[in-house]
């Protein structure tokens, strides 16, 4: 069999894929010194965002594993009642100070001190320090998405571009959002995003019908399933494209590689987050990134539900009524929470499955619409390849240490980042 190199890619013209694990191939880990020389897959770091909170009866869990109750909003997250840790009571003091919506996002994963007045300064956000530390060794150090436009207006005397932005790449520098599917998808891929509207996978076939030779049977039946995943992502971008939402007309090799604005918001907010969420498992299954933010819309968000048969009011406002309507999208928002779940669980690494090699955190700036950011909505699914305990509900809203940045210490340990200090806190939480 041929000697493979730790990051191994299907290459075509202007395009490289990187594999997914594979058993017969040492796809990751080989090289010596690696972190993960072991040949075990890596771990990877994602977290989903929705604003404005959810509704204040129905956000909650108890009980440990198997036998742990959900509230409502939580339902979706049934079938991974084991892999999961609910936390309560953690905070970001620095957001309790204006106690608007900007003002209780910019630095949901920083802690930092937020400026106003005209002036734009947070703190450099979890993913984007594990951006650059650990990283580095792939192909896009983080993939940062969105579903809802940056806002950059001004409300009470901060800047929306807080409400906008969780991914920080400097304390000065929102990491820019990619909102368009076809960019996002583009920049795992290709190698030149001006190759035009050529196919990711027609230009790989004859490669993948290489390595195929040289894999056992199950890896093979592997790697078309994932062959096939890709292919249906390029489709369905395909086809939104044709009817006019998510990106409007593709750029071509003689014009400018710049997508034209789409008018409004997109006309199917469900395939449009659908497709992003598939966007970031590719990306974790061929290792391309072990980072990824999704924000699903921004705080103080003027997205609209008609795929819900819920287009009469915004996002926003909807929030403060408490209303079974309300509850309908909180469901909605966890569903793609949970649709990710499902898609890496199925994905195979050996002992473990893509889940529980990674840590995914569901967050939101406030608990409720009424900007209750004195306890913040979390949720981890997976383990970082068997470093957390799942299967749990903490509570920290009694205790001293019940900091956000406190977790975040406890997370970055797991990727190898070790820290006297992030954000507001030096201590970690013990039980994560």
């Amino acid at each position: 069999m041929a000697t493979f190199p730790r990051r191994t890619f299907l290459q075509g013209v202007g395009v490289s894929m990187a594999l997914p694990w594979l058993e017969s191939l040492p796809v990751f880990g080989a090289d010596p010194g690696s972190v993960h020389a072991n040949g075990n897959a890596p771990l990877r770091f994602g977290v989903l965002f929705s604003g404005n909170g959810f509704h204040k009866d129905h956000w909650w869990a108890e009980g440990s594993g198997a036998e742990m109750k959900l509230g409502k909003v939580l339902e979706p997250l049934d079938p991974f009642k084991e892999k999961m840790v609910f936390i309560r009571g953690l905070y970001n003091e620095e957001a309790l100070k204006g106690n608007i919506h900007s003002s209780q996002t910019g630095n949901l994963l920083s802690g930092a001190p937020l400026a106003n007045g005209g002036e734009i300064r947070s703190g450099t956000s979890i993913d984007q320090l594990l951006a650059q530390t650990y990283g580095q060794s792939t192909k896009v150090p983080s993939l940062v998405l969105g579903c809802e436009k940056s806002n950059p207006s001004v409300h009470k005397n901060y800047s929306m571009i807080y409400s906008s932005h969780i991914s920080w790449s400097s304390p000065t520098t929102p990491t820019p959002l990619e909102v368009y599917p076809s960019l996002a998808f583009d920049r795992l891929f290709k190698d030149n995003v001006n190759i035009g509207d050529q196919s990711v996978l027609d230009a790989v076939l004859e490669d993948a019908a290489d390595v195929r030779r040289q894999i056992s049977l199950a890896d093979q039946r592997k790697l078309d399933e994932y062959l096939n995943s890709v292919r249906e992502v390029e489709q369905r971008i395909e086809q939104a494209g044709k009817r006019g939402e998510l990106q409007g007309w593709k750029p071509s090799l003689t014009e400018p590689n710049i997508p034209r604005p789409a008018d409004g918001i997109p006309q199917d907010i469900g395939e449009h987050m659908k497709l992003m969420c598939d966007i970031l498992v590719l990306a974790f299954q061929t290792d391309t990134t072990r980072v990824c933010t999704l924000k699903l819309n921004n705080d103080h968000s003027s997205l609209r539900f008609s795929n819900l048969g819920i287009d009469y009011m915004i996002h926003h406002l909807l929030s403060h009524q408490e209303s079974d309507d309300w509850l309908t999208v909180n469901q909605f928002f966890l569903k793609q929470f949970a649709y990710i779940a499902e898609r890496l669980d199925s994905i195979s690494e050996g002992d473990r499955t893509c889940l529980d090699n990674t840590v995914l955190m569901y967050c939101s700036s406030m608990l409720t619409g009424s900007h209750n950011a004195n306890q913040l909505p979390v949720v981890l699914l997976g383990s970082a390849g068997g470093q957390i305990e799942t299967g749990r509900c903490l509570n920290y809203l009694d205790q001293p240490n019940r900091k956000m940045c406190s977790l975040y210490l406890s997370l970055l340990e797991k990727y190898g980042v070790k820290l006297p200090q992030f954000g507001d806190s030096t201590e970690k939480l013990a039980e994560v």
